[in-house]
């Protein structure tokens, strides 16, 4: 399972949750080592309580992945440069921590069956270290998911439920909103990205400006991207996600690309952190959007 190349989101983590549950459940932790002590942002219950206890399911909230053995929860945000490998056999020597090594956890599977011990590899790429694991007993008790609006593909998230998203969000530019966790659960950069492509929108639409056929339009392509993401994802070995999404993607990271519907550039917008793209034949009417960190180096 090597790292994704992109922010896991929705899709990505939907499908490590099914990998993970056909591995896992009915299967015995034996232990946690922890290899980065800063990604623990819990003390009670203690990692030991995971110790011995049995794989009852593993399911996800937004972007959250939730181990569930014998009513203790694994927790585990991936970030932005987290992903987790399987492994068949994991080395003998309990992981230890080393500044150097992108790994962050190690869970070691207990499996009488097996001649060998496999086990979750639990890394992060790079210097920003943002990847948070929780020990809970129960997954309100961790303050993102706490805070987590609707699942884009629940069932209670209906037509009615985003107008009535959209209009609280008032003028707010309608790709930040799809962004924010605590507002709609899953949707990251990428995805929104392919989303407002599929909806022929801009992303500094209004939330509040949408009439009731952009609304249904925006409804379709939320559903639409992400539910064929996870079909898509569905069966696959992590190990194939990267390739799979970033074969799929119409948009997000192809700047200078052309729109696979129309033809035209794909354009980029920047910003401190982070950067869009979209297609302005598709989504603006022909016009670029403007670019703050070239109109900020101009002046």
């Amino acid at each position: 399972m090597p790292r994704l190349g992109s922010v896991p989101e929705l899709p990505e983590v939907e499908a490590l949750v099914q990998d993970l549950r056909g591995r896992l459940v009915g299967r015995a932790i034996s232990r946690i080592d922890l290899a980065a002590f800063s990604a623990l942002k819990t003390f009670d219950p203690p990692l030991h309580a995971l110790h011995g206890t049995l794989v009852d399911d593993v399911t996800r909230h937004g972007k959250f992945l939730d181990v569930d053995a014998s009513g203790v929860h694994f927790v585990v945000h991936l970030a932005r440069a987290g992903w987790i490998r399987w492994r068949d056999e994991v080395p003998a020597v309990p992981a230890r921590p080393n500044s150097k090594n992108p790994l962050a956890a190690r869970v070691v599977i207990d499996d009488p069956e097996l001649e060998t011990q496999p086990g979750l590899d639990i890394t992060e790429a790079g210097t920003k270290k943002s990847l948070a694991i929780y020990v809970v007993r129960d997954p309100a008790d961790v303050p993102g998911i706490a805070r987590l609006g609707p699942d884009p593909l629940a069932d209670e998230f209906t037509l009615d439920a985003l107008r009535t998203i959209l209009e609280a969000e008032g003028r707010k530019q309608i790709k930040g909103v799809m962004r924010m966790q605590s507002i709609i659960a899953g949707i990251g950069n990428a995805y929104s990205d392919e989303i407002l492509h599929a909806a022929k929108m801009s992303p500094f639409k209004p939330a509040n400006s949408l009439d009731e056929t952009e609304l249904q339009t925006l409804y379709d392509a939320i559903r639409g991207t992400l539910g064929d993401a996870v079909q898509r994802s569905t069966g696959l070995a992590a190990s194939e996600l990267k390739g799979e999404k970033k074969s799929n993607l119409a948009v997000h990271g192809r700047t200078g690309q052309k729109c696979p519907v129309c033809g035209d550039v794909v354009r980029e917008v920047s910003f401190a952190d982070s950067s869009l793209q979209y297609c302005a034949t598709c989504q603006t009417g022909g016009k670029p959007l403007a670019d703050r960190r070239l109109s900020k180096l101009l002046k």
